[in-house]
């Protein structure tokens, strides 16, 4: 055999030993935990969202309207809480469950206005915390349109 082809055996033989060496070393993630723990995160979230929503419409507001309360407390509730770092302790813990659309988007934007306060309360805050929200605003308000225009022909 000549050098070259030893040195390859040994290479791919020290690539081998790498690999295994990797796989023990990785850390198992523990999926059924993470699924149960999201879906029951989650469901707590939707279920807190349903009960202020029950409050709205005892409240007085028609069944109807009382979606838009009820998004806007959760919207700052979730943002409290992530002002507060108390949002980043849910968020390790269930995971995807926190994603929730409107609380995880809320936690997004304030997120990302508390990253850059340091650079001041307009240019900082102001400014980046719209960086993140501002496409999803368009899209949300072009869809809108759309949906509205579409309903009006269709009608």
């Amino acid at each position: 055999m000549s050098k070259q082809s030893k040195a390859a055996q040994r290479q791919q033989k020290q690539q081998k030993d790498y690999q295994k060496l990797v796989a023990r070393k990785r850390t198992k993630i523990p999926l059924f935990r993470n699924i149960v723990v999201a879906f029951l995160v989650g469901g707590f979230i939707s279920v807190v969202g349903q009960a202020l929503m029950f409050l709205f419409v005892h409240l007085g507001y028609p069944e109807e309207q009382a979606g838009d309360p009820t998004v806007a407390t959760l919207i700052l509730i979730a943002s409290l809480l992530t002002g507060l770092g108390v949002w980043d302790v849910i968020g390790q813990f269930a995971g995807a469950g926190a994603g929730v659309p409107v609380t995880g988007f809320a936690n997004s934007i304030v997120s990302s206005a508390l990253e850059f306060k340091r650079e001041g309360l307009v240019l900082g805050v102001g400014a980046r915390m719209f960086q993140l929200a501002g496409p999803i605003i368009v899209y949300g308000a072009v869809t809108a349109f759309v949906v509205g225009v579409a309903h009006a022909v269709f009608r």
